[in-house]
């Protein structure tokens, strides 16, 4: 029992660390660093040190129950963060959506007892995901620090080695072949159809599939395409060296660091038996989504879809399922509610009544009744006079 609730501890901890259901809300709120900082924090080292503290006790959690509950979790995650990227408008909170959908494919796939393709993908998707941090910061800085998709659009006329590199970071989070996503994310998918799965995971798998081509392909329409919606005063072009130096080699990475990972991690192939069903079924998602993506952008400029009837469901699906309200603002309400009224009462009340303010009040009053004692008033003698016959007199009876 100690040793269950040693794993139990193990895969809380991971969980919070890697943003899991329930405790995805700190992750696309924390988008407020910039960009190189995202793109080394948010990609690499801060979210993915759950995954890997996970990789490193993947041995004991084996056969125990926390392996299934951690299976179902991180399946809810990523499809709950594909889900919350299309309805999302902020450029960084959907990249940040993105990591987390990431993250849950990586410990789905080591909840199944396979640490080595979670390794594999966490280093494969940390190249393409620090490309596609780079290539928003650069947009953003063109656009005069917008952050809303609705703002760009036909960028790739004006910035075109950027469009380049954002397409391509994208292609690689959706797994188009040959691209650094691509080695393992289809082996993850493979592999996982191949494994002996509940229903629930694999359609959660397949419609987190869908998802992820499905906001890539809206993020390209909103930003690279569609109608030029910029401000007159930007001004959009790829001239900064600093910027596209750094962009250009972590498309390096982006392009050909899968197939290097996957000679250096696996120096023998994986035997892979799998219907030719299953094995077209990850391209068929991949292609199901971006169709559906690209319609629902064309049908968005639609004026008579822009109505109030859907919005409870689209605020519920955009809202990461209430988690930022259940999870952060009630608790924050309730202790900075709590922190003030112990402020007031205490800080400012009672304290500063017998403290500070008290005692500067108290000693304020006092010296003004001796200033006007001391002040030469013949009123003042000539009561100060009285007072002290009356008390002689009554001394002398």
């Amino acid at each position: 029992s100690d040793l269950l609730l040693m794993k139990c501890l193990v895969v809380l901890a991971a969980m919070t660390k890697s943003a899991q259901i329930p405790f995805s809300a700190w992750l696309p709120a924390a988008m407020a660093a910039p960009t190189p900082v995202s793109a080394l924090v948010h990609s690499s080292t801060l979210v993915t040190a759950g995954v890997y503290l996970l990789i490193r006790f993947s041995p004991a959690l084996m056969g125990s129950e926390a392996q299934s509950v951690l299976l179902i979790i991180s399946c809810l995650t990523m499809f709950m963060a594909g889900l919350g990227a299309n309805f999302e408008y902020d450029l960084k909170k959907i990249i940040a959506l993105s990591t987390l959908s990431q993250l849950g494919v990586m410990l789905s796939i080591l909840a199944l007892g396979f640490a080595d393709l979670a390794f594999f993908h966490l280093l494969a998707h940390a190249l393409f995901k620090a490309l596609l941090f780079m290539c928003a910061g650069v947009v953003i800085h063109a656009v005069k620090e917008y952050q809303d998709i609705r703002c760009m659009g036909s960028l790739v006329f004006s910035m075109p080695l950027t469009s380049t590199c954002m397409n391509l970071a994208n292609l690689a989070l959706c797994g188009m072949p040959f691209l650094a996503g691509f080695y393992s994310k289809d082996l993850i998918l493979e592999v996982a159809f191949m494994s002996n799965i509940n229903l629930l995971a694999f359609i959660l798998y397949a419609l987190a599939t869908g998802l992820t081509v499905c906001y890539s392909f809206r993020l390209v329409y909103y930003s690279l395409t569609g109608l030029f919606n910029l401000s007159s005063m930007s001004q959009v072009n790829d001239k900064s060296v600093v910027m596209t130096s750094s962009m250009m080699s972590l498309s390096i990475g982006g392009v050909t660091g899968g197939a290097f990972l996957s000679w250096v991690i696996f120096p023998e192939s994986y035997m892979i038996c799998l219907t030719f069903t299953f094995k077209v079924l990850a391209l068929a998602l991949s292609v199901l989504g971006a169709l559906i993506g690209y319609l629902l952008n064309i049908m968005s400029v639609n004026y008579s879809l822009r109505s109030l009837k859907s919005y409870s469901k689209v605020v519920f699906m955009g809202s990461m399922w209430f988690m930022p309200f259940l999870s952060t603002f009630n608790l924050n309400y309730i202790s900075l509610k709590t922190a003030g009224a112990c402020m007031k009462v205490g800080d400012y009340g009672w304290s500063e009544h017998f403290g500070g303010q008290g005692l500067y009040s108290n000693v304020m009053s006092q010296s003004g009744y001796l200033q006007v004692s001391q002040s030469s008033s013949v009123s003042i003698y000539m009561k100060s006079f009285l007072f002290w016959v009356i008390v002689v007199f009554f001394i002398m009876i």
